[in-house]
């Protein structure tokens, strides 16, 4: 566990034992000092959201190259390059297939059950990934030192050049909190620059 995770952690715990106090305060009628914990919460609360955004808009984009892990506590994901789907006539896009080695590098069968893909183009724009035709999907579970290839399809207009891939496990998820973390609130995605 990372240093920021173990903060956020304390201060959960803390909010919550502060609740607690705040629901006696109000139930022994003692309206003063709840109202002061509760101004104790916030404010704690908006100190430490304002340095997670801060440090968010602050640290550069990261972009890895092709073939460098990007690892999840035990669970690494490698792009390995693209190629283009042959055989598919599709009205205004064409299909663009991304290879992704997975890796379980811990000692346990593991997953991350949250990670999703988008395929980058040199404009800026973002593409899902097709459902249904990856094969292996990303969110696989792996024994302990096993290995496995994802093949995630996106479909893209004809003119998008890809440019990257970036893996993210969305923003229903606590690490959206965790200061520092590449899915944290306002934090650039890491790109895995793809290269022919």
């Amino acid at each position: 566990m990372r240093a920021t995770e173990f903060l956020l952690l304390v201060l959960v715990g803390w909010t919550a034992v502060g609740a607690l106090g705040i629901g006696i305060s109000f139930a022994q009628r003692q309206r003063r000092k709840a109202v002061r914990h509760v101004g104790w919460i916030v404010g704690v609360w908006a100190i430490y959201l304002a340095v997670l955004i801060g440090v968010s808009r602050l640290q550069p984009q990261k972009v890895v190259a092709v073939g460098t892990p990007q690892c999840y506590d035990e669970m690494c994901f490698t792009v390995l390059g693209f190629d283009e789907v042959p055989g598919y006539l599709l009205h205004g896009g064409r299909l663009v297939r991304v290879k992704v080695g997975i890796e379980n590098r811990g000692h346990k069968p593991e997953s991350e059950s949250l990670i999703r893909a988008y395929l980058l183009d040199t404009q800026g724009r973002s593409w899902s990934e097709v459902p249904g035709l990856a094969g292996v999907r990303l969110t696989s579970r792996l024994s302990a030192g096993e290995s496995s290839m994802s093949e995630p399809v996106f479909k893209v207009d004809n003119g998008a050049l890809p440019y990257g891939l970036t893996l993210t496990h969305g923003k229903w998820q606590p690490g959206v909190l965790v200061i520092g973390d590449p899915d944290s609130l306002f934090h650039q995605p890491t790109i895995a620059r793809l290269a022919r």
